[in-house]
């Protein structure tokens, strides 16, 4: 009896281990990521750097010919970006090693155009040498970006430039350790000094740098470097410099198509569902409108309420966010900078301070085999390599979590396990409430996370569908917050004559000031438009009233109002909607045309009084798919519109990507007439629109 009973003991201790054994894990289904792809994917967050001669020149894409004697950080620190990348939960930073105009970081054997021939440190300064040494010491890795684009090099668009590209690309994977990313711009081929030879040079951009060779050569000499950008990438652009991936976001894409240009980059956003190679997004946005910096940018820093949907529409949507703090002449990231980026640190970690789903109570009504190994418990043990999984060939299931007691929810995130593919197609969230169940959100991917921010229920029990899903399920993480209340700031609008209006959410109330000091519930409480046309720094909070929550401080500045503004002449267009390019609306805009490729076209403005300016800014359209972006303009100023003196001219840099308000600074001059010509428009069309013509006063 005794040996029986052992027996028995036995089989009861094996036959469990046998059954599990019997179940296996699924297939991988379509395209799967590299292990480079996953660990890059998990970074999620990390900063960019743009700091170069463009930051001494006060330009976006330097034009090749400016001085490396004009590079000279007063208080240069490294270690400070470090810091505050660190900081803010970034997990690396990638620097602009060198930009369009050719002038490189590093002290490059290839070229003078370097830092190496910069006041800074005499010359004997290596910016990506301090860069790696910070990351180090930071537990950060580095990131570069290397223009394939240079409008300094003699030898662009020939043979001779492509063998200067990849030694510079040897000597930054074999100088500074290892690199998590390679950044390649789309920007190439165009416009340049070329050595002296002032001249366009257009390229083939799959074709002239042979991406396939120079891909071998990354890796061969980087292999741990993941490659973002044109070419085979292993990671694209979301398709915007807006930082906001698709809803429907898929880590695929038909790259075959891409690499023979039938894919447009607004395709991006999503991805594709079909896509035949794992090239995941990332989001690059800057914490500013420009991508260098410029002074009269300080007071124009990406609001809290649009660097927290930037936050969510990112990687909330499976794509990484790659946050350029732009560096200023000292050298170091601007104060109002690290501000704003403590700021939304600050919020993000609210939100996701106390995870709700741990303690529940998880079922699903399709495990794989009923075995232990792919319960639904998997999505809630903390543990990225376990997961729940669903029968072959079940594509639709459900994971239901009981809480002990109602609870209040509005943040959830789910991730599935990207290793095996990505599958889900589309999904549904449900809550009981109240003992009756609510479809609170109908969403499309996931991928390798999706948060969605819903409206606050008080839920018993909580349920997620997968209602299709192009494989079996596999889902390894999903957890729910209950983040708290979030104001948004109100919005101020300031008309041609004078007159300021604020919106806020219904039910809330605004204060503001107009004296600078920052504005509390003991400020002025705003009823109504009133009309303030002297120059003026409004600032206005808004105030929850049921939670008594008030938003970041919102600032707006405006110079004299435009009431005795009138447009004198101009070009071709609808003269009765000329004046929409003063109107102070940024939606309207005013469209004219070119009779030929070759002729500008420009506006004449009475600004009705004399006035201290110190520069202009030029608002594209906004609104619609063909915005007609001015890409070369002059500008000119008269005291009496006979005289005219011209006190800028140039290119709107980046604007395709980029395109919001233009700003252009000058030496202060007085003026009455303004006169803005247009030379040319981004694609060579003939129609130029102007949505607001501005002057910043002195």
């Amino acid at each position: 009896m005794k040996n029986i009973f052992l027996l028995l003991s036995f089989f009861s201790i094996i036959t469990p281990i046998c059954s599990q054994e019997l179940v296996k894990s699924p297939e991988s289904f379509g395209p799967v990521p590299t292990q480079k792809q996953v660990d890059w994917q998990e970074m999620e967050f990390y900063a960019f750097v743009h700091f170069s001669l463009n930051t001494f020149t006060n330009k976006e894409w330097g034009y090749g010919d400016e001085s490396p004697q004009l590079f000279n950080p007063t208080n240069l620190d490294v270690r400070q970006w470090a810091r505050i990348a660190k900081e803010a939960g970034m997990k690396g930073i990638i620097l602009v090693a060198k930009h369009h105009d050719g002038f490189c970081l590093w002290p490059s054997a290839y070229t003078e155009r370097s830092v190496k021939n910069s006041p800074w440190k005499k010359g004997k300064g290596d910016l990506v040498k301090e860069l790696a040494a910070a990351c180090k010491e930071y537990d950060l890795k580095l990131g570069l970006y290397l223009s394939p684009w240079d409008r300094n090099h003699a030898e662009y668009g020939k043979p001779e430039y492509i063998t200067y590209f990849r030694n510079q690309l040897k000597e930054l994977f074999t100088n500074y350790g290892d690199v998590f990313e390679m950044w390649f711009d789309g920007a190439n081929g165009g416009d340049g000094y070329y050595g002296g030879a002032n001249e366009t040079r257009k390229i083939n951009t799959l074709e002239y740098y042979n991406w396939d060779e120079t891909y071998k050569l990354i890796y061969k000499t980087a292999p741990k470097t993941l490659v973002w950008g044109v070419g085979p990438s292993e990671a694209r652009w979301i398709g915007n410099e807006e930082g906001r991936a698709g809803k429907t976001n898929w880590s695929l894409l038909r790259q075959k198509e891409e690499l023979a240009g039938k894919v447009h980059y607004t395709e991006f956003m999503s991805g594709h569902v079909d896509g035949e190679k794992w090239v995941p997004g990332e989001a690059d946005v800057s914490i500013r409108p420009g991508w260098f910096y410029h002074a009269v940018e300080d007071d124009k820093v990406r609001s809290l309420d649009e660097m927290v949907d930037i936050y969510y529409e990112s990687i909330g949507r499976n794509a990484n966010l790659l946050l350029n703090l732009p560096v200023d002449k000292r050298g170091l990231v601007h104060e109002n900078d690290k501000a704003r980026l403590k700021e939304l640190v600050a919020v993000i970690k609210e939100d996701f301070k106390t995870e709700l789903l741990a303690s529940s109570k998880v079922t699903a009504d399709n495990s794989r085999g009923n075995s232990n190994e792919f319960t639904a418990k998997n999505v809630t043990d903390g543990n990225k390599e376990t997961y729940w999984a669903t029968d072959d060939n079940v594509k639709t299931a459900s994971i239901v979590f009981d809480f002990e007691k109602p609870t209040a929810i509005n943040r959830i995130l789910l991730q599935e396990y990207i290793k095996l593919g990505q599958r889900v197609k589309v999904f549904t969230v449900e809550a009981k409430i109240e003992g009756h169940w609510k479809t609170i959100a109908n969403e499309t991917t996931i991928g390798y996370k999706r948060i969605l921010r819903i409206d606050r229920v008080i839920a018993s029990v909580l349920k997620i569908n997968i209602t299709d899903s192009k494989a079996s399920i596999v889902i390894s993480n999903i957890q729910a917050y209950n983040a708290p209340t979030f104001v948004r700031t109100p919005e101020i609008q300031r008309d041609k004559n004078g007159n300021v209006s604020m919106k806020s959410e219904e039910g809330n109330n605004i204060y503001y000031t107009i004296d600078g000091s920052d504005p509390s519930v003991k400020s002025t409480l705003y009823k109504d438009v009133f009309k303030y046309n002297k120059a003026v720094q409004i600032k206005a909070i808004e105030v929850n009233k049921n939670e008594k929550i008030s938003s970041a401080v919102i600032t707006a500045k405006y110079g004299i109002s435009k009431e005795k503004w009138k447009v004198i002449t101009a070009s071709n267009g609808d003269m009765n909607l000329v004046n929409r390019i003063i109107d102070g609306n940024p939606i309207t805009d005013w469209s004219f045309r070119s009779d030929s490729n070759n002729q500008s076209q420009e506006v004449v403005i009475d600004m009705g009084a004399i006035l201290k300016i110190t520069g202009f800014t030029y608002v594209p359209r906004q609104v619609g798919n063909n915005l007609n972006l001015i890409s070369k303009y002059e500008f000119y100023t008269s005291l009496d519109n006979i005289k005219w003196t011209i006190q800028s001219q140039g290119e709107f840099s980046n604007i395709k990507n980029n395109p919001i308000e233009q700003v252009k600074t000058f030496a202060e001059t007085k003026a009455r007439y303004l006169r803005f010509a247009a030379k040319s428009t981004e694609g060579k069309g003939q129609t130029f629109s102007i949505s607001e013509i501005n002057v910043i006063e002195k």
